[in-house]
This record gives C-alpha cells, sequence and structure tokens, in this order.
C-alpha cells in the first residue's frame, strides 16, 4: 500500500496517524509512506524520529480574532495546494489519509483534486473545522464516537474508534518501582498534557499537601515546562512527581484512577485500558471540544467530570476518596467503559482503507 498521511499540531492527532500507520505495516510491511505536516509544529520533531519520510508545507489556522491575519493564511494555503498537488503526483498514493489539524486542508482538498481515494479521521466527538470543511471531498470518514456520526454524511462515516486505542493494550505494563511506587497501593495517576498546564499545576501543587496520610499512592506527571519549579516544592512521601513518562500507557495499565484532561486520544486509551478517570476538561481548546468528548463518558456513568471552573477547596480529594475507597464504584465505572470499547479501532481502519482502495 502506498500512503499519504496528514496530521498536524497536537499529539492528539499526531499518534492516532502513527497507530494508522503501523497498522499498515503490520498487515503490509512493503507499504510506503510520505506524512505531509506543518513547519513548525510538534510532528516535524516527532516524525522522523520513525524514519517516516516527511515534508512540510508552511500552513496556519484562521484567526477568528485578527481578520487581518487571514491573508497571509489564505495565500499560504493557496502555496500549499500547489506543493502538495507536486508531492502527490511524484509519490502516487492508492490513498491519501487525514487524521486532523489545519495542515490537512490543502492536502485532502488536493488528492480530491487530483482524482485520488480520501479517507479522514475524526478524533473528537464534535468534528474539527479541518474536517467538516473535508468531509465533502473525503471518500470514507471514519470518526471515534458514535454520536459523531451524524455530524458528516452517513452514506460514506463509519464509526471505527481511535487508533490509538489497540496501541494501547498492545503496550508493555510498567514496574511501579521504577516510579518510587509501590506494588500493593492503589496508584492515583494525574496527568495534563506533555507541556502541562500553569493554571492547572497551580492548584495541584496546593492539592497535593492533601493526600498526606492517604492509603493511596500520587504519580503527577507535570509536564516539562513546569517541572522545574514544582519539584521544589515540598510533597507528602505518597506522591512522587514527575516531568513526562514516555509511553504513558505503560503505568496507565498499573492506574486504579487517573485525574486528566479529556483530549480525545487520552479517552480512547482510558476506554481501552478500562481506567476509571476524574476528567477536567480545558476550557481553553476550540469549541470546548473536550468537555464534549467528556460527556460520552458522563452519559454512559464510565467517568466524572469536574470542571476547571468549580475546582474550589477540597472538592478533587474528596471526589478522589469517594472513588478510590469504594470498590463497587470503581468495578462500576470498568463495566461502563466495556460497553465504549472498541479494542481493534486500528485494524477496522485498515480495512475501511483496504476496501475502499480496492474499490473500483
Amino acid at each position: 500500500m502506498r500512503v499519504i498521511i496528514s496530521a498536524g499540531g497536537s499529539g492528539g492527532h499526531i499518534y492516532p496517524a502513527l497507530g494508522i500507520i503501523n497498522k499498515i505495516k503490520e498487515r503490509e510491511p512493503n507499504s510506503e509512506f510520505l506524512y505531509i505536516g506543518t513547519h513548525n509544529r510538534m510532528e516535524k520533531d516527532i516524525i522522523p524520529k520513525y524514519d517516516i519520510p516527511f515534508e512540510t508545507i508552511e500552513i496556519y489556522g484562521f484567526n477568528r480574532k485578527k481578520i487581518m491575519k487571514n491573508f497571509k493564511t489564505f495565500s499560504c494555503f493557496i502555496k500549499s495546494i500547489k506543493k502538495c498537488k507536486k508531492l502527490i503526483k511524484e509519490f502516487d498514493p492508492d490513498v491519501v489519509i487525514g487524521v486532523g489539524g489545519y495542515v490537512t486542508g490543502p492536502v485532502i482538498y488536493s488528492a480530491h483534486k487530483l482524482g485520488y481515494k480520501t479517507f479522514i479521521h475524526e478524533q473528537n466527538s464534535i468534528p474539527g473545522k479541518a474536517n467538516t470543511f473535508l468531509s465533502n471531498m473525503a471518500d470514507k470518514i471514519a470518526v471515534s464516537f458514535k454520536s459523531t456520526i451524524k455530524n458528516f454524511p452517513e452514506y460514506k462515516t463509519v464509526f471505527t474508534g481511535n487508533p490509538c486505542s489497540e496501541d494501547a493494550i498492545k503496550a508493555p505494563t510498567a514496574d511501579k518501582k521504577d516510579f518510587g511506587l509501590t506494588e500493593n497501593k492503589k496508584l492515583v495517576l494525574f496527568v495534563m498534557g506533555s507541556l502541562g498546564s500553569s493554571k492547572m499545576n497551580d492548584t495541584l501543587i496546593k492539592t497535593m499537601s492533601s493526600f498526606h496520610n492517604k492509603d493511596y499512592e500520587i504519580l503527577f506527571v507535570t509536564g516539562t515546562a513546569c517541572y522545574d519549579e514544582i519539584k521544589k516544592n515540598k510533597f507528602p512521601k505518597n506522591v512522587k512527581a514527575v516531568p513526562y513518562i514516555e509511553n504513558m500507557t505503560r503505568i496507565m495499565k498499573k492506574t486504579d484512577l487517573i485525574v486528566t484532561r479529556a483530549g480525545a486520544s487520552t479517552l480512547s486509551e482510558i476506554i481501552a485500558l478500562n481506567i476509571p478517570s476524574i476528567l477536567i476538561p480545558s476550557p481553553y481548546v476550540t469549541e470546548n471540544h473536550q468537555y464534549k468528548n467528556a460527556l460520552d463518558l458522563i452519559n454512559k456513568d464510565a467517568a466524572l467530570m469536574i470542571e476547571e471552573k468549580d475546582l474550589k477547596g477540597d472538592i478533587l480529594v474528596r471526589t478522589i476518596d469517594n472513588i478510590i475507597n469504594d470498590d463497587y464504584r470503581l468495578k462500576e465505572m470498568k463495566n461502563n467503559l466495556k460497553t465504549l470499547s472498541t479494542p481493534n479501532s486500528a485494524t477496522k481502519i485498515y480495512n475501511e482503507l483496504r476496501e475502499l482502495i480496492d474499490r473500483k
């Protein structure tokens, strides 16, 4: 299979793209790939590490507040289409895949105009602007949440789940001792993203002192940007702080309760690994999509949600105590998560791609 794939801007788009690539490589080892990303976002650092051929385009999202900046955005979009058409013609793929982020706009648009087969994947429950724009140009649309199907043309939209979930299940399990943790104590994992959230971390730093004399342990993943300042604080002995964990799913497999944001890929891993969670959606993302993502779990009683604006007093500590010390509640949340699980999501996507390519 010859594949051009594009995704950018955040790990929530990039890692599902890698999940798709991994599955295609597993099924068809001789496949060839070209990844098209933005010139200045995190994919430029991540993708080359996997020895995947990588090309960049200069592209920016539309700015709704500073309208004049969109003249440059539009100019870059036109230039990107020209470059994408050249790259697509030279590579001559069997299919062109978009996995989210505004970088996918000119890639899928160009492929559609050139007559190549196109496929897009939407991770969030509410579609992003790029995929909304591209939905009429894509031959097939895959979604992570069943509730998302209604936002796209139903005749070509299929529920597959998020391909990150399959990678999460396959990941090895971490040894708690590697993090200074005790094997027979329950673990609460705090993680607010790879870079961390300074406002959230300020709140969590104050919260950590309240965990002294608890029977469970805390692993606080601060994010690399905040760690140097956070490590200056004195925490109780049962609280361990680290800046970042490579392959987070390793320790998630030993986690009894996770406190986290509600990014689509994180939720797919929580569902795949059956981890009870307290979700604190980021209020700073476009169209409040993390809150809407979280509702898919909340409505199934598979998680709890506390909005950032409501994190006052000891509400977080009390909520954690109520859940972690209630084995029946933990089991109930796990059972409800199983009803949302799509453990073979990457395989489903591969099958859809193969059917699309083989279609006359």
